[in-house]
């Protein structure tokens, strides 16, 4: 493998001591997971609709459909692109996040696969690196733009660089975008509480979910949600048992920790080696449940062969749906 592409400019940061949970790979429950796989690589996200299908976008760029059963899979619609985060739109159709063209509009299954982009450039530029997104009832779309200076194929340079160029935007009906957060350390998933008071959003590059409040007498105020975790977060989704889900793709890197607090030029050589010679991700699946205090509830890890890099889940009715940025399946966990 050639070196890495393009260039960093790394910045100091000391991250908290590890706990001691990211030095496991399994946690304390067991669990079964059932694997579903595709006809296509890199399922970044999952989204459970009405009837209990599920909705995925694979790095191609088409959006699959899975029976609630797991046995049929048909491609309902192609952003021309690479979605990751997808929501249900009050109105009908799908918010789709995709990577390259920004914050899309996409009616599935109209059998012209319609797509609107909503979002493609933020102040005259384009955005690099549309994550995750959460929508209101009124269809206002909260969602992050992980980076300023890489794309989704080197995003390992942006959590190497922790440059802090990542955003979280709004985009209403009738009133465009607008900057509610900057200076963010990758944000990625984002999730509403379900009276739509806050949301939360992770910092994948800083090991932490925050929160927003969004109304009420600490409104436009942050505050930490869960902070020190013990791995990546990525994709958060609320689900019907109330609690605040977090994938997890991989855990904590001991030599990204060794790194952020020295001299820059450490992670300019580390850059520049082959990607063969670059740290690995572990294989486990890899999630964790809170509730609206930020307490854990649920934590599942097991190493897995066949479903790892985890980056999206959703809960519904007892049951997790994960998708994976890097396997060409989805898996299903009954709580």
């Amino acid at each position: 493998m050639t070196p890495q592409s393009g260039k960093i400019n790394p910045v100091r940061w000391q991250p908290p001591v590890p706990p001691a949970r990211a030095g496991r790979n399994r946690s304390a429950r067991s669990f079964t997971v059932e694997v579903i796989r595709l006809p296509g690589t890199g399922s970044e996200d999952v989204l459970v609709e009405p009837a209990g299908s599920v909705l995925t976008a694979v790095a191609d760029g088409r959006i699959l459909r899975i029976s609630p059963d797991g046995r049929e899979i048909s491609a309902v619609a192609d952003t021309g692109g690479r979605g990751l985060g997808l929501e249900l739109h009050p109105d009908g159709g799908l918010v789709v996040c995709d990577a390259r063209r920004g914050l899309l509009r996409v009616w599935p299954d109209d059998g012209r696969s319609r797509v609107e982009v909503l979002v493609g450039e933020v102040a005259g530029a384009p955005m690099r690196f549309c994550n995750n997104a959460a929508v209101t009832g009124d269809g206002t779309v909260y969602f992050t733009d992980s980076s300023r200076n890489f794309d989704i194929d080197g995003y390992r340079g942006d959590l190497l660089e922790h440059g802090g160029t990542g955003r979280l935007l709004r985009h209403s009906p009738g009133a465009g975008v607008e900057v509610l957060l900057d200076g963010l350390h990758f944000p990625n998933g984002v999730a509403l509480a379900a009276d739509e008071s806050f949301l939360l959003y992770a910092q994948t590059g800083s090991y932490r979910v925050d929160r927003l409040w969004l109304t009420g007498p600490r409104q436009g105020r942050t505050e930490p949600f869960v902070t020190n975790l013990p791995g990546f977060p990525d994709n958060l989704s609320r689900g019907s048992d109330g609690l605040f889900w977090v994938a997890l793709p991989t855990a904590r890197s001991r030599a990204l920790d060794l790194l952020l607090p020295r001299h820059p030029a450490l992670r300019r050589l580390a850059w520049t080696l082959p990607e063969v010679l670059q740290p690995r991700e572990g294989k486990t699946v890899f999630v964790q449940a809170f509730d609206g205090t930020g307490r854990l509830v649920h934590d599942l890890q097991q190493p897995h062969a066949e479903l790892y890099m985890c980056s999206g889940v959703r809960e519904q009715d007892g049951a997790l749906w994960l998708g994976s940025l890097v396997c060409p399946a989805v898996g299903r966990v009954l709580l």
